[in-house]
């Protein structure tokens, strides 16, 4: 594997903002990594103009910090510290044939940290998660079909630890925007038999293949027992069957924060939705024990877009 701690941490921040990760690895690392995003694109525009003429004619320039669930493009290269190769090579995911690999890899580079988002991440095969013949172990988002993708392996490790206090044995959690099933199946394992694990997605082909997905994973017994289901479903109406929800996840961008999913979050809970059209944050939402909500950003991020199932059939 390349290792990257051999570099100075603002290199390691530079390379990581070129290709679209939010990797929060060392201090000197933070400000780039959660700034806005006018800031976080100036950054990047900078290193694509320094490095320019080290960028294989074959990519594609792209004005946008990339990460979340939207595909990545126009990826910078290092010269001093990082051949082409080498770039591909670490977002391509070669040479890591598992989960364990996977999250290794991830803990290497400072992205998880927790121990238990670790062992879920280890022990869901995102491999039965996305199409057969796609590497699905890279750090990368990943096309399901139907205008919809699975989340880059970062991203579902910096959401899983953002909610993990509200994924607790017994506890309620939603997953909105399911897609692939992958997070929701996360979700299943960490509230365990006891709990509730929720998706909700207005895809019914993605239902029912996301299904068949968690069926062959090693939270199927918890499907079979009823604690984890899927729905068909506007994923902006939230699932008021089970609220209300210690956690909510939503996987696709909101213009605004849905008021049915901020009324069916529990005093306590907590939900990690991005937020934003062109401009886009992932907001970290608090609901307190007395009913009030306080909102912060996490970071700079770019999703595909919440939106109804025929907007997205027909592409936005």
């Amino acid at each position: 594997m390349y290792n990257l701690l051999s570099a100075s941490p603002r290199a390691i921040a530079i390379a990581r903002i070129a290709y679209g990760c939010v990797y929060t690895t060392p201090s000197t690392t933070t400000h780039l990594l959660t700034s806005t995003p006018t800031r976080s694109f100036s950054h990047l525009h900078r290193l694509r103009r320094t490095v320019s003429l080290l960028r294989p004619p074959t990519l594609s320039s792209c004005p946008n910090f990339l990460t979340g669930n939207s595909h990545f493009c126009g990826m910078a290269v290092i010269a001093p510290l990082f051949s082409y190769l080498s770039l591909m090579w670490l977002l391509s995911g070669h040479g890591v044939r598992d989960s364990k690999a996977m999250v290794e890899g991830l803990q290497g580079y400072g992205v998880i940290s927790s121990k238990k988002v670790a062992e879920v991440m280890g022990t869901i095969d995102r491999a039965l998660f996305v199409p057969d013949g796609t590497p699905a172990y890279a750090d990368s988002p990943m096309s399901i079909g139907y205008n919809a993708t699975i989340s880059a392996p970062h991203m579902h490790a910096t959401c899983l630890q953002l909610l993990e206090k509200n994924l607790q044995p017994g506890m309620h959690a939603l997953d909105v925007g399911s897609g692939s099933g992958y997070l929701t199946a996360c979700f299943a394992l960490m509230v365990g038999p006891k709990g509730r694990a929720v998706g909700v997605e207005h895809i019914p082909e993605l239902v029912s293949s996301s299904i068949e997905n968690i069926q062959k994973s090693a939270v199927a017994p918890l499907l079979k027992e009823g604690s984890l289901s899927v729905h068909v479903s506007d994923g902006r109406l939230g699932w008021p069957e089970f609220a209300p929800y210690d956690a909510i996840h939503v996987g696709a961008a909101a213009p605004e924060i849905p008021q049915p999913l901020i009324d069916q979050l529990k005093p306590g809970g907590r939900m990690v939705i991005p937020v934003g059209n062109l401009y886009q944050d992932l907001k970290v939402v608090d609901k307190n024990m007395d009913g009030s909500v306080s909102v912060r950003t996490e970071t700079s991020v770019r999703y595909v877009p919440l939106t109804s199932r025929e907007a997205q059939l027909r592409g936005y």
